[in-house]
């Protein structure tokens, strides 16, 4: 099993305890209020229509015209573009997240993972995350529509682009092989509703329909991305928040002796003398971080969600 963040189970069952805070994923503590839905997204299929309008406030929200689905996630379409043709020579930006690569490689691709750039360039398939999780690393997007003409297939993952988005390239999607994906759960804090969208050439799109089959999206998820998607007050609000914030965890963080090595408004990453240690000092508090397996000194956080949580993650670190 490939490493990931949220996996509190793993937490309780090492230290103990029920009342986490789970700080391990860049997911919005302070999620989209659920609208109130109608009976029928329960007891129906989804419809066309529903599809549709969801698609629609999604090309909206993100700036773009292109040909989009919506899929289970952004994990969906990672697991799924590997498999729409024959494998081979991959290139991936490193380090980043994991699932990019591992789904290439369980594809028969050749994968290489590159530290620039301008090492994607020759690639069959590239893919660049960006923002970078876990560090941060942004480029823009005239780099990477330059980029896109020299590779075969470019897969820009903007899973955390919705706080910064003049970074995002989907207005471009579906042009030489551009394709893009978006994430929901993250901004929004729904994460459990697996909602995710990827924009592309027509073909390409025709394709992942092919291999998604007719419901790939359930009823609720359709109607509560089509409403929350189509907020831009909240939108907007949340941006301002989430920037404050950060750079609030920062203050917290640097007082603790840490260094910020990189982030986004939704998850900051700190060089510590020691992350295992630090981990578990904090998972002694029952605030649960994220460190990485190549990494002795990287500890990703969250923002925390609400006063009560800031004050439990303040008081931790003051430790």
């Amino acid at each position: 099993m490939r490493d990931h963040g949220g996996n509190l189970d793993a937490a309780r069952a090492r230290f103990g305890g029920t009342d986490w805070i789970d700080l391990s994923t860049g997911i919005n503590r302070a999620p989209y209020p659920l609208p109130p839905l109608p009976p029928e997204v329960w007891t129906a299929l989804p419809t066309a229509p529903a599809k549709a309008a969801l698609l629609a406030a999604a090309q909206a929200a993100f700036g773009t015209a292109a040909p989009g689905m919506a899929l289970a996630g952004a994990q969906a379409a990672i697991q799924m573009l590997p498999r729409l043709g024959p494998p081979g020579r991959a290139r991936v930006l490193a380090p980043t997240y994991n699932e990019h690569a591992a789904q290439l490689r369980a594809a028969g691709w050749q994968v290489e993972e590159v530290a620039r750039l301008t090492d994607l360039a020759g690639a069959d398939l590239a893919v660049v995350v960006n923002p970078n999780n876990p560090d941060g690393q942004t480029h823009a997007p005239a780099d990477l529509l330059a980029l896109s003409g020299a590779v075969g297939r470019l897969v820009v993952d903007e899973s955390f682009a919705d706080p910064v988005p003049g970074l995002s390239v989907a207005a471009h999607a579906g042009t030489d092989g551009l394709t893009v994906l978006r994430s929901f759960g993250k901004f929004w804090g729904l994460a459990g509703l697996r909602l995710g969208f990827v924009f592309a050439d027509a073909a390409t799109i025709a394709a992942l329909e092919a291999a998604a089959g007719p419901w790939p999206v359930s009823g609720p998820a359709l109607e509560i991305g089509r409403i929350a998607l189509a907020d831009a007050p909240w939108c907007a609000a949340t941006i301002a928040r989430l920037a404050a914030e950060a750079l609030r965890l920062d203050a917290l963080a640097q007082g603790a002796g840490w260094s910020l090595v990189g982030g986004t408004a939704l998850f900051r990453t700190y060089a510590t003398p020691d992350a295992p240690a630090a981990l578990e000092g904090l998972a002694r508090e029952r605030i649960w971080s994220r460190i990485f397996p190549w990494s002795p000194t990287w500890l990703r956080l969250g923002l925390p969600g609400g006063a009560a949580e800031w004050g439990r993650l303040s008081a931790a670190l003051a430790r």
